[in-house]
């Protein structure tokens, strides 16, 4: 193999950020439908990864069930790393776009077979997932420590519950904790919704490196302010609800905002000009 064909597997082809579509106000509705409709098409495999993502942040409510602060640090962490949880309902939707079938191959061949579309294991293109993971949980882990130690420093009194929370905290009229504690997270949530709203769905489908994913999604955000903040204000109340149902909810709600998610990436994002990761990984299988 030639230096310049080896080094074409090494980095993306371009480094230049793709187009990004104006879209109307109203159109994240859309994407809930289409997600909803995927859902149904995947079945059983698109609920299951729901009832994973469930089970898990019931696990973290029974670890922390005495630490309120943990708690609601490590459920609004866990949310944050979602995006990358939901690679595989990505991979779904893309397969059923495409019309090809949807099964559990589709799921493991997502996580399994990144390292087929690269020659360079040691390129930094090999490792953008992992890359964005670990920015996605350092985040988190930053909210865990900056909620429990507002909570804990700052609240009238010791909060070990659900109802202390609630009673000391939320309902505390002569006190502004909850308003700082609201304010804090929404200043830490919005670039993390920025960095990550197409980037996930970017990595999978396209050739791209880490940097170009992100700042392609912060360029979605900033060409359609409205949109996206409609699209970030159903995505928090969805999640709401479901935490609100004890986590039962998320069972449809986080298939439905994962699918969605793809049709986000889908319509905001022209991709025409970015190689495919599937070419370069059937080309790295041969």
């Amino acid at each position: 193999m030639s230096i310049p064909a080896a080094m074409s597997h090494a980095t993306p082809a371009s480094h230049s950020l793709p187009p990004v579509r104006r879209l109307d106000v109203l159109h994240p509705l859309r994407w809930l439908a289409l997600g909803w409709r995927d859902m149904a098409r995947a079945g059983v495999i698109s609920f299951a990864h729901g009832l994973a993502l469930s089970l898990f942040g019931a696990l973290i409510m029974l670890v922390a069930r005495d630490r309120f602060w943990l708690m609601a640090g490590a459920l609004s962490g866990f949310m944050v790393v979602a995006p990358v949880l939901a690679t595989s309902l990505y991979a779904l939707s893309r397969a059923i776009e495409r019309g090809e079938p949807t099964g559990w191959p589709v799921v493991v061949r997502t996580w399994l077979s990144w390292q087929r579309s690269h020659q360079d294991k040691l390129g930094n293109d090999y490792w953008c997932l992992v890359q964005f993971g670990s920015l996605l949980a350092l985040a988190a882990t930053g909210w865990v420590l900056t909620s429990a130690a507002l909570i804990t420093l700052l609240a009238p009194v010791p909060i070990h519950t659900p109802l202390d929370f609630v009673r000391h905290v939320v309902l505390d009229d002569g006190g502004w904790l909850f308003e700082a504690w609201l304010a804090l997270g929404g200043l830490m949530a919005a670039p993390i919704f920025a960095s990550s709203v197409v980037a996930m769905p970017l990595l999978l489908d396209r050739r791209v490196g880490l940097r170009q994913a992100v700042l392609t999604s912060w360029q979605c955000v900033l060409v359609n302010p409205l949109p996206m903040a409609l699209w970030a204000g159903l995505i928090m109340g969805f999640t709401l609800l479901g935490l609100a149902s004890l986590l039962l909810g998320l069972i449809a709600v986080m298939p439905m905002l994962g699918h969605a998610s793809w049709h986000a990436y889908r319509d905001l994002v022209d991709v025409s000009g970015l190689p495919s990761r599937d070419a370069a990984a059937r080309e790295g299988a041969r």
